[in-house]
């Protein structure tokens, strides 16, 4: 085995898998709250990778600078998703919300169909033409500012999480939601805010991805897949296993791409996904809450 082969392997799967995770904690931190997995998160990270897309070719605004307009834009639209379509459905339980996330997704994809087509697209960057090689692994430059960005966004929504009232009410809605209302905490502040969070972090890891893959409007069917990969891995409503999922799934693709084959790279991660299903369903990393 080529050694340096495996540590490029690993660091391309790791810089990946923190851009999987970011997507993995926005579902995760919905469903800790409200209970709601969100089939239409595939699609709110489409949303971001076009965003970043359109961006770039209209108003030539970099992609990763283009993340202070499209993640707050991402954020109201999620509140209103929320406020105005989702609040008198979740009453009805579980399976309406799947139903109704789920024709959301069809509603989302299907329009972007219409309105962009199905073509393929890519963002060129200048600064990606050639690798960085520190210690001589090559590393892309848009992969690497990617995952700088998404360490800091991670840290500042931990940082929320742990340090801000209104951070610490959403934990407390997550661990028990009747305990928190006693308390006075405003649970149906607490879903709208969490919602949009959610919706922001998808869109936040769309336009990271978009300058590594190609961008078609149903690209959300195959990253709501990875995603629940992601939690599943990680522990369904566990913020630390999503990220621990994220990039453990990245580092498992990359390396089945480079010692299986890259064409069932994907189908690898499902493999891993099916394994956990049946030994560990609980997640690797256990069902911690946030």
């Amino acid at each position: 085995m080529n050694i340096q082969t495996f540590v490029q392997s690993l660091v391309s799967g790791a810089l990946t898998g923190s851009l999987y995770a970011m997507i993995g904690v926005g579902l995760t931190v919905v469903f800790g709250v409200m209970r709601i997995i969100n089939l239409a998160h595939g699609e709110m990270v489409m949303l971001g990778m076009f965003g970043a897309y359109w961006g770039q070719s209209l108003w030539r605004l970099d992609p990763f600078l283009s993340l202070l307009l499209w993640a707050p834009l991402m954020f109201g639209a999620g509140m209103a998703i929320h406020r105005f379509l989702l609040r008198r459905v979740v009453p009805g339980g579980e399976l309406n919300t799947l139903l109704y996330t789920a024709g959301l997704s069809l509603l989302v994809a299907n329009v972007a169909l219409l309105v962009w087509s199905g073509d393929y697209r890519t963002i060129t960057l200048s600064y990606g033409a050639e690798p960085i090689r520190p210690l001589g692994i090559a590393i892309a430059v848009p992969l690497l500012v990617a995952f700088v960005l998404a360490l800091v966004i991670t840290t500042a929504l931990w940082t929320f999480l742990m340090r801000t009232d209104l951070g610490r009410a959403i934990r407390a809605t997550s661990q028990n939601a009747e305990a928190a209302i006693l308390m006075g905490v405003d649970v149906e502040r607490v879903a709208v805010v969490t919602f949009g969070l959610g919706t922001a972090l998808a869109a936040a890891a769309g336009v990271l991805l978009a300058p590594s893959l190609y961008l078609y409007p149903t690209v959300g069917e195959l990253l709501i897949v990875k995603c629940f990969v992601i939690v599943v891995l990680g522990g369904l409503g566990s913020v630390p296993g999503a990220i621990a999922g994220g990039v453990l799934l990245g580092v498992v693709e990359s390396l089945g791409a480079v010692y299986v084959s890259s064409t069932y790279k994907d189908g690898i991660g499902f493999l891993l996904f099916l394994g956990v299903l049946l030994y560990r369903p609980s997640g690797i990393f256990g069902v911690g809450r946030s």
